[in-house]
This record gives structure tokens, sequence and C-alpha cells, in this order.
């Protein structure tokens, strides 16, 4: 038996890992992202194969990684996370300088960032690991606290994305009460609790939006 909130008490990060060049270019949120050597500086990345950062990153053989601040705006979570890249270019309403071998490097809400060369890939079933290294860094805003996947899930109230290495279809476990009030994002996951909040959910504004991924209030379905 598997207790998935055991395997949530890991510590991750979130970051925005992107790939290709100014042609053409894709990138996607992780929250697997780690050192693995300091000498030389290497790092893992996995990747869903079925996301199209998957092929683009095999293609390239260069990414880079932007480590999200707190304060990481709705904007970036909902476009690198619950976005394709095969329907949309999710690079062109954002700060992108491009780096090692053309690789897009995002700066929006940017701690800092990393760019890399594939070194070896390995096949783990549903993902692609990335042994990358680390060739070049930039600091841009040391004064921010990065982002925890802890902390975009209890502050933020923010889910998985279907095709993360964490993702749990939590709508099959939890059990709702006949008093529950609590209504969740169908993009994102996000809950909208009545008890934690001032206005009840029926009662916001139907311009209200997600405040994870911009959804609208009639993409919410009642839990």
């Amino acid at each position: 038996m598997i207790d998935h909130d055991a395997l949530l008490k890991i510590s991750y990060g979130m970051y925005v890992v992107c790939s290709g060049n100014s042609k053409k270019g894709n990138g996607f949120i992780s929250n697997s992202v780690m050192q693995v050597t300091s000498d030389p500086a290497q790092v893992a990345v996995t990747c869903n194969k079925k996301n199209f950062s998957a092929d683009v990153i095999e293609h390239s053989g260069v990414l880079s990684i932007s480590i999200l601040p707190q304060t990481a705006s709705p904007d970036v979570i909902s476009t690198f996370g619950y976005k394709s890249g095969r329907n949309v270019d999710k690079l062109k309403s954002f700060n992108v300088r491009y780096g090692l071998n053309d690789v897009p490097v995002l700066l929006t809400d940017a701690i800092a960032t990393l760019e890399c060369t594939v070194k070896t890939t390995f096949d783990a079933g549903t993902h692609l690991l990335f042994i990358c290294e680390v060739e070049h860094t930039t600091m841009i805003d040391n004064t921010l606290e990065p982002i925890t996947y802890d902390y975009y899930r209890k502050v933020k109230k923010g889910a998985s994305p279907v095709n993360a290495p964490t993702y749990v279809d939590e709508s099959k476990q939890q059990q709702p009460t006949a008093t529950s009030e609590n209504h969740r994002c169908s993009v994102c996951g996000y809950v909208y609790e009545d008890a934690d909040n001032d206005t009840p959910f029926s009662a916001i504004d139907d311009e209200w939006v997600c405040p994870i991924c911009g959804a609208t209030k009639e993409m919410f379905e009642k839990i």
C-alpha cells in the first residue's frame, strides 16, 4: 500500500524548464529538479513523455531552469503548468532571453537561472530523466524566497498538473460531506474553501478567476 501523503513529505521546489531555440521554444513547470554532482555541477530533471517539452529537449540537447519565488504570478503557473506548447506559444508573453546554444531562458518571476546541456537520458517509464551539466548560472534577485511544492499546495492551494511525477487524482480520494461547500477548479485543481474565505463561492463576483491558473468561475465544480 502506498500512502501518497508520505511521498508529499519529500521536499520539492518549483521551476520553469525551457528548451528549444529562438525559432521554436517551449517550457513547463517542474517540481523535480535536483543537483546530483558538484564537480562538474550536474542536475537531474524529469519530464513526462507526453509533454511537448520532452521531444524538444531530446532534439535540442539543451535546457534552462528558472527558479521560481513564492510570489510567482498565476500567469506563469497557468501558462507553463496547464497549457500545451503544441497549441500555444508559451514564451511570447514573457521576458525571455536566449543563452547557451540559443536556449530560451525565462526571466519573468525568476530568482536565478541555470543553462545546461543534456549529458545522459534515462527512460523512467512515464517520464524521461535528463542528467544535465550546468554551463552557466545567473542570479537575478537573491532577496526572494524560492517557492516549495509544499508552499504551493498549502498556501496557494494548487495541485499537480496531470503529467507531473507527483500527480494523484485527488477527486477520487476525497469524500465530500453533505455540508461541504468547497469548489475545485477543473483546470488546475485549486480548491476554494468557503470556510477559509470571507465570501462564499456562490456569492463571489462572476468576473473572479482562479488565483492559480486564471480559469473562470464557471470552470469550478462543487465537491
